[in-house]
């Protein structure tokens, strides 16, 4: 029995060793804690409210200063113009920002994309076109 219990707390020293002094090890727990993340995010109704929120209200915004950009940009009242190359400039910010937010958080939507959320926000204007 002296040698089971000997055996047993030396695997679990060698183990506490691998995990606390090797890559390998470390690489395992931060692992396992990445799914657990997930898990819990792509689960919990809060994580997913405060996903789904944040990409309506910027795709709001968003579209706002589109649709601004698009009533002023072919103005011949030059403050207008900069009205609607203001609005550009704050859409493709915001679209930026939204398809960065989207691509982190895209595991909470895995399956299950709202109707009403765009996965991307493209960018407006000639510049961007490329």
């Amino acid at each position: 029995m002296k040698y089971f219990l000997g055996t047993i707390l030396a695997l679990i020293l060698l183990f506490i060793a691998y995990i606390c002094f090797f890559p390998s090890g470390r690489t395992l727990i931060n692992s396992y804690g990445n799914v657990m993340k997930k898990v819990d995010d792509k689960t919990l109704y809060e994580t997913r409210k405060k996903v789904e929120d944040t990409a309506r209200a910027s795709i709001a915004s968003y579209k706002t200063d589109k649709a601004t950009y698009e009533m002023y940009n072919d103005s011949s009242d030059e403050e207008k113009r900069s009205w609607a190359e203001q609005a550009k400039m704050r859409a493709n910010k915001t679209a930026n920002v939204f398809n960065e937010f989207m691509l982190k958080n895209s595991y909470v939507f895995e399956d299950n994309m709202p109707a009403d959320i765009n996965i991307r926000l493209e960018l407006i204007g000639e510049d961007y076109e490329k």
